[in-house]
C-alpha cells in the first residue's frame, strides 16, 4: 500500500460524526484489498460534491483509494448494525454485510458520508463474501446518478472500481466495488434494530445523533422525536410520489432498504416502467408480487408503521406514533403526486375534478400498455388544439404507442378539454412538460447492453449512459437511440436481489 501522505494535500478532512457514536452501532474494520484494481468509470460532478480534486479520478491512486487498497487520512472505516423487515417478514439482525463506510465530512456542499460496497467481508456479511460484482456495481452507480438527473432524492455514486478477481454468483463474475456517497446512510431498520432488543439508551442516542446531525429544527418541537418521524413520513411520502411519476420501481422496499433521510437507498433489482402494468414485478425474486410498482406506496406506508413502532420507546404513547405517519404520509404523497401529474400532463393550474382525470389516464395506460416514459414525452409535442389538421398526422407521435388508435384519440380529446379549462399558451405549456417528463432513463436493456461492453474492458457505454443520463429532460440528439423502445431481446431480462 502507498502511504497516506501520498494523497493529494487538498483532500477532504473527515470529521466521522458515526464513528463518534458509542462503537455498539458499528465494527470498526478495514476493507479487505482488491488486487490490480482499475477505474471503470467516475462521476465528476459526486467528486465535485465532497471535493475531491479532478485530476484524481482516472489515476491508478484512485483505483486503489477505492477499490479500499489505500487509507484515506482521516478515515474510520467501519461497518454498521441494523435490522429489519424483508419481504414483510422479521429478518432480525441484519447490517452491512458489504459495505464500509469510510468516514463523513462537511463542507459548503453539505455533510457527505463516503461508502465503499463491495470491500470485502464483515461480521454482518452472514456466511456471504461481501464482495459485489461488476454488473450489479454498474447498476448501481448508473442508477444513483440517473435518479439524481431526474431530481429525485437518492444517495449518489463517485465511482465503480473493477478487479478481475472472480466472485461466484450464478456464475463466475468478477469483483467491482462501487463508492456511495450520501448526507447519511441511518435506515428504518436502524432503529428497528435497537427497539426489538429493548435497548432505549442506543435507540434515543441514534435518535438524537440524526436530530442534531441532520434535522436540527425537531430540536425545537414539544416532543423532537415525534417532529423527527413526521419529517420522515413526509418526506418518504413525496419520495413515493417522485418514483410514481417517473415510473421507478425499487424492487425489495424493506425496512432495512429505506433511509431516514429520505433517500432513494440501495439499488439492486430496481426497475423504469416500459409496457405499462401497473402490477409489474421488476424482481424475479419476489415470487407473492409485494414490490410491485401499484403496491410501492402501501409498502412505504406500512414500512413507516414499523418505524412508528421502534419509535414507541421515545414518543411514549402508541397512538401519537401511529398519528404522526397517519397525519403526514398520505398527505405528502396525494399533494406531491397530484402535483407532479398536473406538471407531466401540462395542467396550468389544478381543478377539483383532476383527481379522476388522472385516474382515467393511468387506466388508459393500463388498457393499452403504451411505453410509460414515451407516453408522456410523446404527449408534450402536441398541441392544445387540433386546428383542422387531422389526428392522424398532428397527434401521431402519441397515436403511435397504441394499437387501439381510438381509444388513443378519445383520450385526447378529454386531455384537450381539460387544457382548454385552463388555458396556457402552447410554447409555455410545452416547455413545462419537457421539464416535467424525462426523454430519457435507465431502461433495463441500456445498463445490460453497457454491462456486456464492460465485461469486455469497454466502459465506454458506461460513460456515454452516464453522460445523457445527467440530463434526462434535454433532447440531446446525440442519444436518440436511447429512447427508442427496448428490442426484442430485452423481453427476456430479468433482475434479481443479485443484481
Amino acid at each position: 500500500m502507498n502511504a497516506p501522505e501520498s494523497l493529494p494535500l487538498e483532500f477532504p478532512v473527515f470529521d466521522n460524526s458515526f464513528a463518534a457514536l458509542p462503537e455498539t452501532f458499528y465494527t470498526r474494520l478495514a476493507p479487505q484489498p482488491l488486487p490490480a484494481p482499475y477505474v471503470v468509470a467516475s462521476s465528476a460532478e459526486v467528486a465535485g460534491l465532497i471535493g475531491l480534486p479532478a485530476g484524481l479520478l482516472e489515476t491508478q491512486e484512485f483505483a486503489e483509494i477505492f477499490a479500499g487498497n489505500q487509507p484515506l487520512p482521516g478515515a474510520d472505516p467501519l461497518a454498521a448494525v441494523y435490522s429489519g423487515h424483508q419481504f414483510g417478514v422479521w429478518a432480525g439482525q441484519l447490517g452491512d454485510g458489504r459495505a464500509h463506510l469510510l468516514g463523513g465530512l462537511r463542507n459548503p456542499q453539505g455533510h457527505w458520508e463516503i461508502q465503499l460496497k463491495g470491500a470485502g467481508r464483515t461480521p454482518y456479511s452472514r456466511g456471504a463474501d461481501g464482495r459485489a460484482v461488476l454488473r450489479s456495481s454498474i447498476r448501481e452507480f448508473l442508477c444513483s446518478e440517473a435518479m439524481a438527473g431526474l431530481g429525485i432524492p437518492t444517495t449518489r455514486a463517485l465511482c465503480v472500481i473493477g478487479a478481475d478477481q472472480p466472485v461466484r454468483r450464478e456464475e463466475i463474475e468478477t469483483a467491482a466495488v462501487v463508492t456511495r456517497v450520501a448526507p447519511g446512510f441511518v435506515r428504518f431498520g436502524s432503529f428497528e434494530h435497537w427497539a426489538s432488543r429493548d435497548r432505549h439508551s442506543e435507540l434515543q442516542q441514534l435518535a438524537d445523533y440524526v436530530i442534531d446531525t441532520f434535522r436540527p429544527e425537531c430540536r425545537a418541537a414539544a416532543n423532537p422525536y415525534d417532529a423527527l418521524l413526521r419529517d420522515v413520513s413526509w418526506r418518504t411520502g413525496e419520495l413515493m410520489a417522485q418514483w410514481m411519476a417517473v415510473g421507478f420501481m425499487h424492487g425489495v422496499m424493506n425496512t432495512d432498504n429505506m433511509s431516514i433521510l429520505g433517500l432513494t437507498l440501495d439499488y439492486g433489482p430496481f426497475g423504469f416502467m416500459e409496457a405499462f402494468d401497473a402490477g409489474h414485478i421488476c424482481n424475479h425474486s419476489d415470487h407473492q408480487g409485494r414490490y410491485t410498482y401499484r403496491n410501492q406506496p402501501h409498502v412505504a406506508q406500512w414500512n413507516l408503521y414499523c418505524l412508528a413502532d421502534a419509535f414507541l420507546p421515545l414518543i411514549k404513547r402508541p397512538k401519537q406514533a401511529r398519528e404522526a405517519i397517519d397525519e403526514t404520509y398520505g398527505d405528502a404523497f396525494g399533494a406531491s403526486f397530484e402535483r407532479l401529474m398536473r406538471s407531466k400532463l401540462g395542467l396550468h393550474s389544478g381543478l377539483a375534478d383532476d383527481e379522476d382525470f388522472v385516474g382515467e389516464t393511468f387506466g388508459l395506460l393500463q388498457q393499452h400498455r403504451p411505453d410509460f416514459t414515451l407516453f408522456f414525452r410523446a404527449l408534450t409535442k402536441l398541441p392544445a388544439v387540433l386546428d383542422g389538421e387531422t389526428p392522424a398526422k398532428t397527434d401521431a407521435p402519441l397515436r403511435d404507442l397504441f394499437v387501439d388508435r381510438a381509444a388513443c384519440d378519445a383520450w385526447l380529446a378529454t386531455w384537450r378539454a381539460r387544457l382548454a379549462q385552463t388555458p396556457w399558451p402552447d410554447g409555455e405549456r410545452q416547455a413545462a412538460m419537457r421539464a416535467a417528463n424525462p426523454k430519457y432513463v435507465l431502461r433495463n436493456w441500456l445498463a445490460e447492453k453497457a454491462i456486456r461492453q464492460a465485461k469486455d474492458k469497454d466502459f465506454s457505454e458506461v460513460r456515454r449512459l452516464l453522460a445523457c443520463l445527467r440530463k434526462p429532460y434535454d433532447e440531446q440528439p446525440e442519444f436518440e437511440d436511447y429512447a427508442a423502445l427496448p428490442p426484442d431481446w430485452a423481453s427476456g431480462l430479468e433482475v434479481s436481489c443479485s443484481s
